[in-house]
């Protein structure tokens, strides 16, 4: 099964996404929505890649889950986040993802989504996620 991600340094874990697109900040919305918990989310447009030690070309692929001590990328940043939530249940699906045959599968979604993401609904044609002042 997949590792378990210490809820207790969740206030150093980071999800970095698309800013750009409407689909990606729609369902880290909604996600922060009905999770219990969520780490702190940004648009990738927003930081210093650096700082991660990632690349455009790795942000513009997938979405990144940084810990302190590990970072996890696509269907296994989403896997890691449910990992880390209080309740059993969404732990469980976490594992799942991140198990065979499961995490193959989650793999070949998260990249045809990932591929397509900015022809599904989500938001307004200009979807640039606006810096808060």
């Amino acid at each position: 099964m997949g590792e378990k991600v210490s809820p207790g340094t969740r206030e150093n874990m980071v999800l970095i996404f698309d800013g750009d697109c409407a689909f990606c900040s729609l369902w880290v919305e909604r996600l922060r929505a009905i999770l219990p918990t969520f780490p702190t989310s940004t648009p990738w447009q927003w930081v210093n890649l650096d700082d991660y030690a990632l690349t455009r070309d790795d942000v513009d692929k997938a979405a990144w889950f940084v810990t302190p001590t590990r970072q996890f990328v696509g269907h296994l940043a989403f896997s890691a986040i449910l990992r880390s939530q209080p309740a059993i249940g969404l732990r469980f699906l976490g594992n799942l993802i991140a198990t065979e045959p499961f995490s193959s599968l989650s793999a070949l979604a998260y990249r045809f989504i990932a591929r397509y993401r900015h022809r599904l609904p989500g938001g307004t044609p200009a979807c640039a996620v606006r810096r808060p002042e």
